[in-house]
């Protein structure tokens, strides 16, 4: 099937070549057929208008005679080769007077058009059809050298002589730690093979990135090559794959040989779970074509010398799909895990991205590191850059600590929508929703604290309440989760404990509230159903990125499940009511706040905030305490 660039070089030659015949037809045409058709008359005519002193000019170029009348129309005629004019109208019984009167004039023949006319007859075709059998053969070569190279692996080399060299070393990658003391074995080894080889050890063959989108995965790879000062073959999984069959299986041998003679070298392949998924799971057609590509790399990983100095890294977010071939020891031996970064890691990041912008002295990074937990080195990257971006929307001369600030929730929540105007109701029933979240945050225990509360609406959102948690947690309790299932339905007590109605605000809350109490009865086993994880989690390859779970568990255990997801939501919405209507008066107090400046800073929340007394994680009910309690009430 031609490819749409093919196509598009198609109809631009044949749209050239079209081009060129209307060209040769207009040439043809001003040569054969003259604007203004001329008439051809008899020597004896000549002499009869001559007499009758009809004649303007006569021109005599060679054999050809052109004549203009006194009413300036034109005729022609011939004479003889090898008499003049003058004789042969003597001949004709003219008389030497007359002859004199005519105004005769002579003519060389030659000059351009004399000339081309002829030629152009002959050697115009000639040059259209040379012109067009080069086209035609230039085509076809071009054809065949795309049909040679198609099997060609189009990695993009980095590192090699000549090649254009940006320098990437471990200095330029913050955080990592554990990541980058793996890989300094490797540098070592390229740079000193045969260090290893003596002592009989065999240097790792593959090495695989594992981490979220946005860790420095393929940054870390670039530095290892880099400080080694090898060749550096970048290229995609997906680059390899093609309708054709053999094509991917092709680009691989192709790319494996190509390193092999720049050795030491690295390959580095990205989003490998791109052709490295388990095989087996595809329905044919491209999924074919995928599997023989994978088989080819598990050939060439496994057919390396011991002495090869050739490495591949490979990165993937998604380990978990990878065929069990591909990361078993011999192939994939070293697996390195790329964490999202903590709180100094983060302000690492940020120093680094910033290098080169102008900042203000008052700058504190350690603060902005604080507001962004969670945040991969890419999202780092981007707050930095959307603050640089907002110091000049500004116009300011430098980047401050507010246009920081600002960068964060507008990657978090999206830009400001300043003109979305809520009505006087709907400003209300939004300040009493994040009002609602707020309060019950600040009040309950293992919940993280308020940093800023706001009904400023940004992206989908209404209205926000903004939590940064004062330390890195790696575990949750049940306790925790609890109380964030209370904090997700602040908002919706909160309308319903001041309109008697709630309103469609709530339901991100109540999908992340009742995703949270699916996952504490199903995954973390923290119901009273006991420590068992149900269902089984598969991914449909044919639909891309959707999951599909395969029930391990009857019926009836499924309206147990069922039962127990709903007191977890009921012990929330019981929790926040009671928290609410105890303190009504500082609800009212936070939202009349609200609705009047719209956004309430961390420190003027706290001294707005008098909590009367916390409620302990004890009282907290669990939904069998619930459950029991409501068996007392009806006996």
């Amino acid at each position: 099937m031609p490819k749409r660039k093919d196509i598009k070089s198609i109809s631009k030659n044949l749209l050239f070549i079209f081009l060129i015949f209307l060209t040769i037809s207009a040439i043809f045409a001003l040569f054969s057929q003259p604007f203004e058709q001329e008439k051809e008359i008899s020597l004896s005519q000549l002499v009869k208008d001559i007499e009758e002193e009809k004649i303007g000019k006569i021109i005599v170029s060679g054999n050809e005679i052109s004549i203009t009348y006194l009413d300036e129309t034109k005729a022609k005629t011939r004479k003889e080769t090898e008499i003049a004019l003058s004789d042969a109208l003597l001949n004709y019984g003219l008389s030497q007077e007359k002859i004199n009167k005519a105004n005769i004039g002579i003519e060389e023949e030659g000059g351009l058009l004399f000339w081309l006319g002829p030629l152009s007859i002959i050697i115009l075709p000639l040059l259209f059809f040379l012109l067009f059998f080069w086209l035609i053969f230039r085509q076809a070569k071009t054809g065949a050298m795309q049909a040679f190279n198609f099997g060609k692996a189009k990695a993009r080399l980095f590192g090699a002589e000549g090649q254009p060299k940006e320098k990437i070393t471990f200095k330029d990658v913050a955080g990592l730690k554990e990541a980058k003391q793996e890989l300094e074995e490797i540098v070592d080894f390229l740079k000193n093979p045969k260090k290893y080889l003596k002592m009989g050890a065999k240097i790792p063959r593959g090495v695989l990135l594992m981490g979220p989108p946005g860790t420095g995965k393929t940054l870390l790879a670039r530095a290892v090559a880099s400080e080694a000062g090898v060749p550096f073959f970048s290229i995609s999984g997906s680059e390899f794959i093609e309708m054709f069959v053999g094509v991917g299986s092709s680009r691989v041998r192709d790319l494996f040989s190509t390193a092999k003679k720049q050795q030491p070298s690295i390959i580095f392949i990205d989003e490998l779970d791109a052709i490295g998924r388990v095989r087996g799971a595809g329905i044919g057609g491209g999924h074919d074509e995928r599997e023989q590509t994978l088989n080819q790399i598990l050939v060439e990983m496994d057919g390396f010398e011991k002495e090869a100095t050739t490495l591949v890294f490979a990165a993937t977010n998604r380990p978990d799909v990878l065929d069990p071939a591909l990361l078993r020891p011999g192939r994939f031996d070293r697996r390195v895990i790329l964490d999202l970064p903590d709180i100094s890691g983060r302000e690492e990041i940020l120093k680094i991205h910033c290098r080169g912008k102008p900042l203000s002295l008052n700058i504190n990074m350690r603060e902005v590191a604080e507001r962004t937990p969670g945040f991969s080195g890419a999202d780092l990257a981007n707050v930095v850059n959307e603050a640089a971006i907002l110091a000049a929307r500004k116009n300011k001369h430098q980047v401050f600590q507010e246009e920081f600030l600002d960068s964060i929730e507008k990657v978090l929540l999206g830009p400001e929508r300043k003109s979305h105007i809520l009505s006087e109701k709907e400003k209300k029933m939004a300040a009493f929703h994040e009002a609602g979240h707020a309060l019950v945050s600040a009040i309950i225990p293992g919940t993280e604290p308020v940093r800023k509360v706001s009904i400023v609406a940004r992206g989908m959102a209404a209205g926000y309440t903004l939590k940064v948690p004062t330390e890195e947690r790696r575990l949750k309790t049940k306790s925790e989760f609890l109380a964030e299932m209370a904090v997700l339905l602040g908002g919706y007590t909160a309308e319903r404990l001041k309109f008697k109605e709630i309103s469609t605000g709530a339901a991100n809350d109540l999908e992340r509230a009742s995703e949270l109490a699916r996952k504490l009865v199903k995954e973390y086993g923290m119901s009273s159903l006991g420590p068992i994880s149900f269902g089984e989690k598969e991914e449909l390859v044919f639909l891309g990125k959707e999951i599909s779970e395969q029930r391990n568990y009857s019926e009836k255990v499924a309206a147990q499940i069922d039962k127990e997801i709903a007191k977890f939501i009921k012990n929330a919405e019981s929790t926040a009511q009671k928290l609410l209507s105890k303190n009504k008066k500082l609800l009212e107090k936070i939202a009349k706040t609200l609705i009047e400046k719209e956004t309430i800073e961390k420190e003027e929340f706290e001294s707005l905030f008098k909590p009367s007394k916390p409620i302990k994680p004890a009282k907290i009910k669990s939904a069998k305490k619930i459950k029991k309690a409501k068996i007392k009430k009806k006996t």
